[in-house]
């Protein structure tokens, strides 16, 4: 056996090169993992604000899609008051303004001031308010429904008036109308627009939305003969996320001036145009 064999192991420069090498593998991988941690919560901040927006523009457009309905042949309309005068008023004012009602004065939709957020209400013949209340009517019974959306602190949500009542024919029965039911959070922008037609001396009752207005423009086109055929909602949603996204771009949401929210979140815009058909329909029959 030869005793004098050498072993020899790792220089101290090869240590330093493995070691080296080792943490910018090790260094590598790690912002691999950070960059997919990223990435994947950003995912879910996405699927999430995408998913709130189907919801409420979809809940939106089921509610407003019925605006201006009254059918005063249906078996179901409860008949305590005079419902051929309660169409016309349905009718000639699917979209209440301030001051419609003698009982409340104060509902009716509002043009937001300087980019604040927009107050939308609308009416219709239904079973239910926008809340699924009753407001003391019978579970069969159909009747003058005044709905009202709004925004409060950044919850969008609605509340639901007995027409009757606002216009000071009957007294509240069960009145909830003062509990506002939260129908999506984080809305950080409501703005609405309204599709109205030519006036009554253009002689054009094709119902056709020849322009689209503010709440506070209603007022005189509806004195002067047009009316609201569809309705322009864009809602801005805060993803419910911590992800940080810097810049945030700015939005610009319908007629509004273009603005960019401070925090650095991630925030989504969702439109919808939602046609009345009933109005429509209501327009086209008008004798003009």
């Amino acid at each position: 056996m030869n005793s004098n064999v050498k072993q020899q192991g790792f220089s101290l420069v090869e240590l330093m090169i493995s070691m080296t090498i080792g943490l910018m593998i090790s260094g590598a991988l790690i912002q691999i993992m950070l960059g997919n941690n990223v990435t994947e919560r950003l995912n879910q901040a996405v699927s999430s604000v995408q998913e709130s927006g189907r919801f409420i523009i979809t809940r939106l457009r089921n509610d407003l899609i019925m605006t201006g309905r009254y059918d005063n042949l249906s078996p179901a309309l409860n008949r305590d008051v005079d419902v051929a005068v309660e169409a016309a008023v349905v009718q000639n004012n699917p979209v209440p303004l301030a001051g419609d009602f003698v009982s409340d004065g104060a509902i009716g939709s509002i043009e937001g001031a300087n980019g604040a957020n927009d107050t939308l209400v609308v009416s219709a013949q239904g079973r239910t308010d926008c809340r699924g209340y009753k407001l003391g009517y019978a579970a069969d019974e159909e009747f003058y429904v005044v709905n009202q959306y709004f925004v409060s602190g950044t919850s969008l949500q609605c509340r639901g008036f007995d027409g009757r009542v606002l216009r000071g024919q009957k007294v509240a029965v069960n009145n909830d109308s003062n509990n506002a039911y939260t129908l999506l959070d984080d809305v950080h922008s409501f703005q609405v627009q309204y599709g109205v037609t030519n006036n009554l001396a253009s002689h054009d009752n094709s119902s056709r939305p020849v322009r689209f207005v503010t709440a506070d423009a209603l007022s005189a086109l509806r004195a002067a003969g047009s009316q609201v055929v569809a309705i322009r909602i864009a809602v801005l949603l805060k993803a419910d996320s911590e992800v940080m996204i810097d810049p945030v771009p700015s939005f610009k949401l319908l007629d509004e001036v273009a603005f960019q929210p401070a925090e650095k979140r991630l925030f989504k815009q969702f439109e919808t145009t939602i046609t009345l058909r009933n109005v429509k329909n209501f327009v086209r029959s008008r004798n003009i």
